[in-house]
């Protein structure tokens, strides 16, 4: 679809104030679908009726790339007009049967929005406006109806017929071609539709919910990926049981059904009781799949399955309440992965890598041309804002409300949510008020208007935090003064409600301290929630022999940016005492970034110069040697700050700069404690019979990271034998994360073994694409110190297993490298922007999103020092003025120029 422009030329921007009900109602959809891939026939009969709450008008359905044939309305052809994709009927009754019957060309469709092609498989994917390029309809969101769908193919070529809801009826139709009869038993929006026909295999298991009815679960593959459908189905299995128990929102269906395929823009598509996935996140067995695959298939089925009623019983009004439903689900397959795990030591993992991922990509993203509200105000293409922000901040703001009413105030206020607003298409706004009238007396209540900033104002808060010790009163006083910097279109910001949470530690000996706070008498102990709600604000501790430590932010109560001038020691404090792991973690993060941007502005600095001092390295090596702390932690504890994560600390950014300095980090750290490596090496390389589960993953994930150290610390000093090892390690791994790891340790550090292991590994798996695309993957976004990976990246786009065509696989190749390998892309001859321009152009012709996704690789050149900073905008310029462009990639480029 080519960007539409108002008389003025200017892009047409969908605007939240301008949202207006629909002229019309449709109550039921009965579709039959003739599949062929050249020439599917689509007949649509709906019934409709007119909204008595909007003036009369014209009935406007929206279509895409659609060969229309026939309109009839009662039985009788209609007189219809066509302006620009829309379909326009004047003179309708109130109440009438609409016709429409259409074909497209499944095919021939790259975009992979609509109905498609992959493998000779049919599939659909349609939210955010893909039923569009089915047929004509209200495509959008609070148009609910009632779905009968009748799929009509070969049986030879196509014996599996699915769609949503339950199967009524099937059989056997003339010149070996057969039928399915599908019905949903609930309303819902035309972006859950879906259907898939093809020659496809099923693992299925029959469960009983707790409310004693039975339900059958399948999940769909082709027939040679059954054998790693096993985790899939004990995820889903375990989501439906999880979402009743916490929950109390039991499987409404009598099947719920999940289907992979490789062609696919997304993670997955939770269509109603018709989940689509990626092959990505369903296909795992121990000798394909990594600890994270099985990780990342667990979150996403969980996911997918939770939208069944956060998203598709309960859905949105309109796309600017996207939040709505993926913010809120995002947060409940956190808490589902969360209270999986046995111990208080994994779900502490889990919460910090879930903010590691919001604070590498989200937090820059607030602070870029994109930057967008969690409920957005207009935008020119939705597929856009199906972003972070959206997700991870949004599950964040459903985190703080829990936090500000408690458990069990939060699962009170889930269920009065559903309640009230079941079977409807709603906002944000009913989403907080149902939280906040199921807690009258809480502060979520008290302050709901103010809270409710999170979802209008753009931008990372910041906490500027003072402390001062009064030793003649034993007080210690913590000034906090919150802001939030100007974003494209919000210049100023109102103070948002805060939770913060707070625990003190003794100095001295390292214990967590009583808090008592001026005028109370009750002394708390553990850790306080403090409520900030005003531009400035002063909390006063009393009772304290001695200026305490401050853990300020427990458990990441906010999405916000803390500035406290912590010294070395006190960081040194909570790294080494921390009872909250979150700040435990983030003490050794500060205190490596500190000396990342050290380095990086010292002038006189060399390759040789060293960044770490020798407290950094000690208190590594504790954590390192700590009895107690679990491997995971450990792994998370020792990984350094990313390049993205300390460019985004940096006003202007020398990417190269910032690339060597952490080599140089990494270098100091593989030398220094390469004895230690060794030893925990020794210590967690085996782990014993295959299980993904948090312990045994997070010792692999520790001994592949001493390999790693291991690997580097040979190619400094000469020595042959670890990389002999390491490939010994990778020949005889008994499960893909260690083979991995080892294959990683040794094309991280630049040893000449690598090109062996390489070429073993890709004929050991070529038959597995998943397992492929980590191999274009890790060549991608290798490290190099010269800059010379563009032409390897170049030469993998010309091998035979490469499609540009396939999301997967371009993503391997183009996306580790310009989006994943900073100090590759950023050359200084400026040929990694000449092959990002190139890139986006050519995906862009084929399929817009994508494109749109990696447009999104330049978003912050603003913040690169010369030559990088003009080279770059040249490159964006160079895309914003291809004249065909599409309205996706269109509105990125064009926000990443304005926002300079």
């Amino acid at each position: 679809m080519l960007l539409q422009r108002d008389a003025q030329g200017q892009p047409i921007a969908i605007r939240r104030e301008d949202y207006a009900a629909p002229a019309f109602w449709i109550d039921t959809v009965d579709l039959t679908f003739d599949l062929d891939p050249a020439k599917t026939r689509v007949l649509n009969r709906m019934q409709l009726r007119r909204n008595p709450e909007v003036p009369a008008q014209p009935l406007r359905l929206d279509g895409d790339e659609l060969n229309l044939a026939r309109v009839l309305v009662n039985g009788q052809g209609a007189s219809f007009r066509m302006e620009g994709e829309q379909l326009v009927i004047d003179g309708l009754p109130d109440a009438f049967e609409l016709e429409i019957f259409t074909t497209c060309c499944p095919i021939k469709n790259t975009k992979l929005m609509g109905l498609f092609v992959s493998e000779d498989t049919f599939f659909t994917q349609c939210e955010a406006e893909g039923f569009r390029r089915i047929t004509y309809f209200l495509d959008r969101p609070d148009v609910m109806a009632m779905y009968t769908v009748t799929l009509r193919a070969s049986k030879a070529a196509y014996p599996v017929l699915l769609s949503n809801g339950n199967l009524v009826d099937q059989g056997e139709l003339p010149e070996g071609r057969h039928f399915a009869k599908w019905v949903d038993p609930f309303k819902k929006p035309s972006y859950l539709f879906a259907l898939v026909a093809g020659k496809l295999v099923a693992r299925e298991q029959r469960i009983k919910a707790r409310n004693g009815k039975e339900h059958l679960l399948q999940v769909y593959v082709r027939a040679g990926d059954l054998d790693k459908t096993e985790h899939a189905m004990n995820s889903l299995v375990n989501s439906v049981l999880w979402d009743e128990a916490r929950f109390g929102l039991p499987l409404d269906l009598d099947r719920f059904m999940i289907v992979a395929t490789s062609d696919f823009n997304m993670g997955a598509m939770e269509n109603k009781g018709l989940n689509i996935f990626n092959t990505k996140y369903v296909l795992a067995n121990q000798a394909t799949a990594t600890d994270a695959d099985y990780s990342n298939i667990e979150s996403v089925v969980g996911h997918e399955y939770f939208h069944n009623w956060s998203g598709d019983r309960v859905t949105c009004r309109d796309w600017f309440q996207l939040s709505l439903k993926e913010g809120l689900t995002v947060f409940r397959d956190q808490e589902f992965s969360q209270d999986l795990c046995a111990d208080a030591s994994a779900r502490a993992v889990k919460r910090i890598e879930d903010v590691r991922v919001l604070r590498t990509a989200q937090f820059p993203e607030d602070a870029g041309p994109m930057a967008h509200p969690v409920r957005p105000d207009s935008y020119i293409e939705i597929s856009n804002f199906y972003t972070v922000t959206i997700y991870e901040k949004g599950a964040e703001v459903v985190r703080m409300m829990q936090t500000l009413v408690g458990r069990a105030g939060f699962e009170k206020g889930i269920t009065l949510y559903f309640e009230r607003h079941d079977g409807q298409a709603v906002t944000c706004d009913d989403f907080a008020q149902a939280i906040a009238d199921a807690n009258p007396d809480s502060e979520l209540a008290r302050l709901l208007p103010q809270f409710k900033r999170w979802y209008s104002q753009a931008g990372t808060p910041r906490l500027a935090a003072h402390g001062v010790y009064d030793a003649q009163n034993r007080s210690y006083t913590l000034s906090v003064v919150q802001s939030c910097p100007p974003t494209p279109g919000q210049q100023t910001k109102e103070p948002f409600v805060i939770p913060l949470n707070i625990g003190l530690l003794d100095a001295a000996t390292g214990r967590e301290l009583p808090m008592q706070l001026e005028g109370e008498s009750d002394v708390a102990h553990g850790t306080r929630t403090i409520v900030l709600s005003r531009a400035g604000e002063q909390i006063t501790f009393t009772g304290l022999d001695a200026e305490p430590v401050p853990s300020i932010l427990r458990g990441f109560s906010a999405p916000v940016i803390l500035d406290f001038a912590y010294t070395d020691a006190q960081l040194l404090t909570l790294l080494a005492n921390d009872p909250d792991p979150f700040n435990r973690w983030e003490a050794g993060q500060r205190l490596g970034l500190r000396a990342a941007l050290q380095a990086i502005a010292a002038a006189n600095a060399t390759d040789a110069t060293p960044v770490l001092n020798d407290a950094y390295l000690d208190a590594m090596r504790s954590v390192l040697r700590h009895p107690q702390l679990d491997a995971a932690f450990k792994e998370l504890v020792l990984t350094l700050p990313s390049e993205t994560y300390i460019a985004e600390q940096l006003d202007v950014v020398d990417p190269q700069r910032v690339h060597l300095v952490r080599e140089a980090m990494r270098a100091q750290l593989a030398t220094a404690l390469f004895a230690d490596w060794e030893q925990v090496y020794e210590a967690n390389h085996d782990t014993g019979a295959y299980t993904p589960d948090p312990t045994s993953s997070g010792r692999r994930a520790l001994a592949g990271m001493a390999l790693n150290f291991l690997c580097l610390a040979a190619r400094a000093s000469g020595d042959t034998v670890w990389p002999g090892k390491t490939l010994q390690r990778f020949k005889d791994a008994g499960n893909m994360t260690d083979r991995f790891n080892a294959l990683n340790a040794l094309v991280s550090s630049g040893h000449t073994l690598a090109a062996q292991a390489l070429a073993r590994f890709h004929a050991m798996f070529k038959d597995e694409a998943l397992v492929i695309d980590k191999w274009f993957s890790l060549q991608a976004g290798a490290s190099d110190r010269g800059g010379d990976i563009l032409p390897l990246v170049k030469q993998l786009m010309k091998h035979s297993d490469f499609s540009l065509k396939n999301p997967n696989r371009a993503r391997s190749v183009i996306f580790s490298y310009c989006s994943g390998n900073p100090g590759a892309f950023h050359r200084a001859d400026a040929a990694g922007y000449v092959f990002w321009s190139e890139r986006v152009i050519e995906l862009d012709a084929i399929n817009p999103q994508v494109a749109a996704r990696l447009a999104r690789a330049l978003d912050r050149w603003s913040k690169l020092a010369e030559p990088y900073r003009s080279a770059a905008r040249e490159a964006i310029a160079r895309v914003a003025a291809k004249p065909d462009l599409s309205k996706d990639t269109h509105e990125v480029v064009t926000r990443a120029l304005a926002g300079n």
